[in-house]
């Protein structure tokens, strides 16, 4: 495993292009001076012992530093011990809706976006707990499995959107199977599957799995998205602007509704509670809060603790390049004008 002891070294790449371009564009300049002072075969022989060349492997060699010393400032670190840490927490699966009917903006700043920042704050809190996500639409899909890496975890739920899964619809029913398949049924922990969507179900029926989810002890929690009264889904253009709502093929605009009657049976029949999301309220706080005070199970994963630091490899090469760069001069190398084999030969750059 690599890990970086201060990432925020690694901002100071951004310097590579910058330089990079910095340089293109004096060799640019230097050019056009070159042309207004003389022509190009004429300034070949009044500078003939100058070297472009050489000029561009001594650009080259101070950009590769830049990026050894701003990688070495990270200080990359590599794992050399791995060991099985105990922990003491529960499972908790989240069933994120990523169908297109929580872009709507009922709950600010839409659906979905209110669900993501919900799921990033209870991760920041988590301490021990196993987090695991689940997305679904017509279908469901892991997006990664129980994990105590936080910081992954926060990765992953970034890139979901409504193009996440393929497939249209909201199949509730089949997240709660998935999560089934994916919780480790050979530790002791409490499981809990938390669902977060606006209640509409389209493919199939979801009270069969959350009744079998119920009595294998799992605790489910619904958050509702929405509202009852429904809202429109709108659409965007590539450069952000609103241009229009979702419509069905008679024109009308779609309205998304949230079926509250559905997701607090859900939760009745896995002993949980059904939780209305609000603008104000942060509804998977108060769901980790009930969670928190459950009994906690011990359990052992395989973490690594012991890293061996690696920046002195990055720092001794960008030294070493910084002194090849200094050596180098920006003149032709007699020698090695002798063995080239293009020697004597011109070209007319003025035609």
């Amino acid at each position: 495993m690599i890990r970086f002891a201060h990432p925020e070294y690694l901002y100071w790449l951004a310097l590579v292009p910058l330089t990079a371009a910095l340089f293109w564009f004096v060799a640019r300049k230097r050019k056009e001076a070159r042309e207004k002072f003389a022509s190009l075969g004429m300034f070949d022989r009044l500078a003939a012992d100058s070297s472009g060349s050489k000029r561009a492997l001594k650009s080259s060699l101070l950009i590769a530093a830049i990026a050894f010393i701003a990688l070495g400032l990270a200080n990359p670190q590599v794992g050399i011990r791995q060991e099985e840490v105990k922990q003491e927490g529960v499972d908790i699966f989240i069933a994120l809706d990523v169908s297109l009917s929580m872009k709507a903006e009922d709950v600010k700043p839409n659906r979905l976006a209110k669900a993501k920042y919900e799921i990033g704050n209870l991760i920041s809190k988590l301490a021990g707990d196993r987090i695991g996500l689940i997305i679904f639409s017509g279908e469901s899909y892991v997006q990664f499995p129980l994990t105590t890496d936080y910081s992954a975890a926060d990765l992953f739920l970034d890139v979901v959107d409504v193009e996440s899964v393929p497939t249209p619809g909201t199949a509730i029913g089949s997240a709660i199977e998935q999560a089934m398949k994916s919780f480790n049924w050979d530790t002791p922990t409490k499981k809990v599957l938390v669902i977060i969507t606006d209640g509409e179900d389209t493919e199939g029926d979801a009270m069969v799995p959350a009744d079998d989810a119920g009595k294998k002890g799992v605790l489910i929690y619904t958050i509702g998205m929405g509202s009852s009264a429904g809202a429109p889904i709108p659409i965007y253009d590539a450069s952000g602007r609103q241009v229009d709502f979702k419509k069905d093929r008679a024109g009308n605009v779609v309205l998304t509704k949230l079926d509250e009657t559905a997701l607090e049976k859900i939760a009745t029949l896995g002993n949980g509670k059904y939780f209305r999301a609000t603008n104000s309220q942060d509804e998977l706080d108060a769901i980790y809060k009930e969670v928190n005070a459950l009994q906690k199970s011990e359990f052992g994963s395989k973490q690594f603790t012991e890293f061996e630091d690696q920046f002195q490899y990055f720092i001794g090469a960008a030294i070493v390049l910084l002194l090849i760069e200094l050596s180098l001069s920006d003149k032709k190398v007699p020698w090695l004008q002798k063995i080239n084999p293009f020697r004597g030969i011109t070209v007319d750059r003025e035609q």
